[in-house]
């Protein structure tokens, strides 16, 4: 007690041992020694310090103001060097702390105490330069202020005249006495600094600037530093700090922690949980009746779901099968025709199939045959009926002088035309198919398409279309040898051409008379043998005697047309000669057509398919009869019409083919056996497809 009351001198200080330094009281020295000092000339309206509750009192409440003083605020300008005189040096900071106290005493003693705590300092020992408070004390120095105004206005008015040159120190106001057991563990009255004030503030006013409402004092020659230059304006505002403290929230109820979801319950247990009545014990049998109620629902939906999308699903298209045989083979060995021992050679019966051939099917040329094609392509470009004459076509130059090539050229020509006849249309193909006159085949090539050029694309193109693939066309006329063909090919187009009236009637003639009156025979003697209708014959010295030629015949009740192709005879006269072998071969195939029932009315050849398991029988409704020969098999087929979902009985819904199946094969109707209904709901449930 007595230590703590006692205040050593300034010069037994000056050696402090800064590790042990915070656990010393600071500067309590200065209150007692200069004292005295303060109240030798005691002001009028002092009260005298010390006097209410005797030394121990005295020393202990001046160590606290001496404290509080360290901590007052510096003016603005000055200069917080607290770090680095307690830390450099300690005796400095312990002369500045006494100068500060005995401020303070003379400025609570009264309003003239400021020129005795002048004269006290001017008295002592020279200290340096009077520093500002640290910065731990300014901080808290309006705190100060206010507890000591708490203090003072509880108990009684502040009475005591303040200074205003020194009001800036805030002198302390007297506090309640101090337990002195318990004084020397204030560490000299340090307060902890509060984090919201800027330390920068402080480090930037100059250790040694004086502090406003005293007069400076000298510098310390030992003391003198270098002047302090801001980097910064001092003015400058700065953000505030946080505050290193984090405040302790109060907790208000119970605790609370963050738990994580819980994954969805099953239906039945939430069920369960809402009406209090816990779920039963699981055991296999309520798992399996659960199972049924959820998922029996479901299933019935998807299947009434299944059942109306396969009831109003579009049916498929209905399909006509053959239940009869396909094929019709005629009794007897097969048919041999008397072909001759060169060239080659082709037959068939329209619309039945090839009664016979002979020869390799080569392309050789085939002379004026190829005025069958120059007359085929204009009866279709202009088109006339049997026994018209058709347009009339000018005779141009061209056709006159090439008249004469008959003498000169050795080729068939009109040598009657004249440059600016006119010859009809069917006059022109008269003297193309009987004469064969090459001078009237080019004039009706150019008369068509302009040039003899482009009636030669004309001729191939047509060729293409009717399947002559073996055939090449260079001419109207066919005297070049490069116009080539095969008998195959040309009875191609013998089927085609017979089907054209205009020019069956034509080419059926046994002769024709010209405009001129000439008469003129038909190189083609068939017609006036045995009735042939045609076709064209052609001869040259490279391609030898051809002819193509057609007849028809009646075979019970059906008529038959015979189409044949012979080429590449060589035998003097050559004309002659093919016509000859002709002959033999048509009339052979002739006698060998004969016809045959293969199907009879009401017989079942097949059924109308829905697709859907239904089947509803079709029957023919006339006999048929398949014309052929001995040996020869005839094709069967269905040819389906537009057939309904649901028809009566007798409605037609089909064609039995007997043949090759071309326009010229024997057709038969076929019609429903019994009513044609729809699907039942049971097929169409259980169609897949």
């Amino acid at each position: 007690m007595a230590v703590a009351r006692e205040a050593e001198p300034s010069a037994s200080r000056g050696g402090v041992d800064t590790a042990t330094r915070v656990f010393s009281v600071r500067d309590l020295k200065t209150a007692e020694s200069e004292q005295p000092e303060a109240s030798a000339e005691p002001e009028e309206g002092e009260e005298p310090a010390g006097t209410e509750d005797g030394d121990e009192a005295t020393a202990s409440e001046t160590a606290e103001d001496a404290t509080e003083a360290e901590g007052t605020e510096a003016p603005e300008g000055g200069t917080d060097a607290d770090d680095a005189g307690d830390t450099e040096e300690p005796a400095e900071a312990t002369e500045h702390t006494e100068a500060a106290e005995a401020e303070n005493s003379g400025t609570a003693a009264g309003t003239g105490s400021t020129e005795a705590a002048s004269g006290s300092a001017s008295e002592s020992t020279p200290r340096a330069a009077s520093k500002p408070a640290p910065k731990w004390a300014s901080d808290t120095d309006e705190q100060a202020a206010e507890d000591a105004e708490a203090d003072t206005g509880a108990d009684e008015p502040d009475r005591s005249p303040v200074d205003q040159p020194t009001a800036v120190f805030k002198a302390p106001r007297p506090k309640p006495a101090v337990d002195q057991p318990t004084t020397m563990l204030k560490l000299g009255g340090a307060t902890k600094p509060k984090p919201d004030k800027d330390e920068d503030e402080d480090e930037a006013a100059p250790k040694d600037a004086p502090k406003p409402g005293r007069p400076a004092e000298p510098e310390a020659p030992a003391e003198r530093t270098s002047k302090f230059v801001a980097l910064k304006p001092l003015d400058e505002p700065r953000p505030p700090k946080q505050a290193d403290v984090t405040a302790l929230v109060p907790q208000v109820g119970p605790e609370r922690t963050t738990q994580q979801p819980l994954p969805p319950r099953p239906p039945l247990d939430l069920l369960a949980e809402l009406t209090n009545t816990p779920p039963p014990p699981p055991t296999p049998l309520r798992t399996l009746g659960r199972r049924l109620k959820i998922w029996t629902p479901l299933v019935i939906l998807l299947l009434v779901a299944f059942a109306i999308a396969q009831a109003v699903r579009p049916l498929p298209a209905t399909a006509l099968a053959l239940t009869a045989e396909d094929s019709y083979t005629f009794e007897g060995g097969k048919t041999q025709l008397p072909w001759p021992s060169e060239g080659q050679g082709w037959m068939d019966a329209d619309g039945v199939g090839t009664v016979g051939s002979f020869g390799k099917q080569t392309p050789v040329a085939i002379g004026s045959v190829a005025k069958t094609m120059t007359a085929y392509i204009i009866l279709k470009d202009h088109p006339m009926k049997a026994g018209e004459e058709g347009p009339e076509i000018e005779v141009d130059a061209t056709a006159e002088k090439e008249g004469g090539y008959d003498v000169s050229g050795d080729e068939s020509t009109l040598n009657t035309v004249k440059a600016g006849d006119r010859l009809t249309e069917k006059q022109a193909l008269s003297a193309v198919l009987i004469p064969s006159a090459n001078n009237i085949a080019r004039l009706l090539a150019r008369w068509d398409a302009g040039t003899e050029a482009a009636f030669v694309k004309k001729m191939n193109a047509t060729a293409k279309e009717l399947g002559m693939t073996d055939t090449t066309y260079t001419d109207p006329s066919g005297l070049k040898e490069t116009t080539v063909s095969t008998a195959e090919d040309q009875v191609k187009l013998g089927r085609a051409f017979v089907k054209v009236p205009a020019l069956v009637s034509i080419s059926s003639a046994a002769s024709w008379t010209d405009p001129s009156g000439k008469y003129w025979n038909n190189y083609n003697t068939l017609p006036y043998y045995i009735g042939a209708i045609g076709i064209k014959t052609g001869s040259t010295t490279a391609a030898g005697g051809n002819l193509l030629f057609a007849s028809r015949k009646k075979v019970n009740g059906q008529t038959v047309t015979l189409v044949g192709a012979v080429l590449g005879q060589h035998k003097p006269k050559i004309l002659e000669t093919v016509n000859a072998v002709s002959k033999t071969a048509l009339l052979a195939a002739q006698d060998a057509l004969t016809s045959a029932k293969i199907l009879k009315k009401g017989d079942v050849v097949g059924y109308v398919d829905d697709q859907l398991g239904g089947r509803t029988p079709v029957v023919i409704t006339k006999d048929v009869s398949a014309v052929g020969w001995a040996g020869m098999t005839v094709k069967l087929s269905f040819t389906a019409d537009d057939v309904p979902h649901t028809a009566k009985a007798g409605t037609q819904v089909g064609t039995l083919t007997v043949g090759d199946g071309t326009s010229s094969a024997v057709k038969v109707p076929v019609a429903l056996q019994s009513d044609l209904t729809e699907p039942g709901f049971s097929d169409k449930l259980t169609r897949i497809g």
